[in-house]
């Protein structure tokens, strides 16, 4: 058995040591277009190289080494788009999402999990604590353009999950809209949707951005500021809390969510997307892996457990919430009902 394979318990601690290494590898293909390139036929290292402006010799490392991780595949000499994975990667593709590397491998991240044995010490980020939750912060427009595609993904099964082309009469809050796509696939798959988007007003343009690519502005309209400051308004059918409530403290998600349900009119209904482990907080990997996320990058957010966010919505006095799936993302759906 290879000393890498994960079958070997030395191979998973190889693979974890090397972990930032295949980051980087994915990270770099996707800079150079890699994926993009051989999805238009450049298939050798020398096709590559004049393709992507870089080296023959750094192609033929890079390709080589996307073959061995399963990214690609390679086949006398030539490489191929992996038929799973090469929907994702190809700039061409409607399913592209490689711009989310340019946000979950940024600095601010890599940095974040440098210091990471200190955040553990000290029981929350241990660099500039402001980083991420200060106003205006410019990290948040990368974040809307770079998370816009995978959002999208999310977005499309929110709005299936919620029958929003049942054409209710919605009026609808998204909080921390950011690149918007939650709000906007709303307001596509439904014509009687009408959104008001709440982020800082640097985010708020991409969001209109968005919008407006989609063909919904004229029922999509900002609200620039603080989702615990400004004021939402009231009457809303649905308040959308998609991928906020991680960064806070209980303390402060019980202010936002009592925010909240004022802004609700009858009948109104919360909706909570987040990586949501189960009651043992080591399953589902990636909701129970997030937890250590916040740990690193924010001072008090966690991921929390279903019956820990049904504790904050009853206490705000909503009357009950339920938990929903969301295959095939790995993120789950909180819906409380005011």
């Amino acid at each position: 058995m290879p000393v890498d394979s994960p079958g070997n318990p030395l191979g998973v601690l190889f693979a974890a040591f090397n972990g930032f290494q295949r980051t980087a590898a994915l990270k770099a293909a996707i800079d150079l277009d890699l994926f993009t390139a051989i999805g238009e036929g450049h298939t050798t290292p020398s096709a590559l190289a004049q393709r992507c402006g870089a080296s023959e010799r750094g192609l033929r490392m890079l390709c080589d080494s996307l073959a061995a991780l399963g990214f690609v595949r390679k086949e006398g000499g030539r490489y191929a788009l992996d038929p799973d994975l090469g929907g994702f990667l190809d700039r061409h593709s409607p399913a592209y999402v490689g711009s989310a590397a340019n946000f979950l491998a940024s600095p601010m991240v890599t940095e974040a999990f440098g210091s990471l044995t200190a955040a553990v010490r000290k029981g929350g980020t241990a660099i500039a604590e402001d980083a991420v939750l200060a106003p205006e912060h410019p990290v948040w427009v990368d974040f809307a353009r770079s998370m816009a595609p995978l959002a999208g993904l999310s977005a499309r099964l929110l709005a299936n999950l919620l029958e929003a082309s049942a054409g209710a009469p919605w009026k609808v809050l998204d909080i921390a809209a950011g690149h918007g796509m939650f709000g906007i696939a709303l307001a596509e798959e439904n014509p009687n949707a009408r959104i008001v988007a709440l982020d800082w007003a640097n985010v708020l343009a991409v969001a209109q951005e968005n919008a407006r690519a989609a063909g919904v502005a004229d029922r999509f309209r900002t609200l620039p500021g603080s989702a615990l400051t400004v004021d939402y308004g009231q009457g809303y059918d649905l308040v959308l809390l998609t991928n906020i409530l991680h960064h806070f403290d209980v303390e402060t998600c019980d202010v936002l969510l009592r925010r909240v349900h004022a802004a609700l009119g009858p009948g109104g209904r919360a909706v909570t997307l987040e990586f949501i482990p189960d009651e043992d907080r080591i399953s589902p990997a990636e909701a129970a892996t997030f937890a250590l996320v916040m740990l690193a990058m924010t001072p008090r957010g966690d991921a929390y457990t279903f019956p820990e966010y049904e504790r904050m919505f009853r206490k705000a006095g909503f009357a009950r919430s339920e938990l929903r799936e969301l295959p095939p993302s790995v993120q789950r759906v909180v819906i409380s009902y005011r």
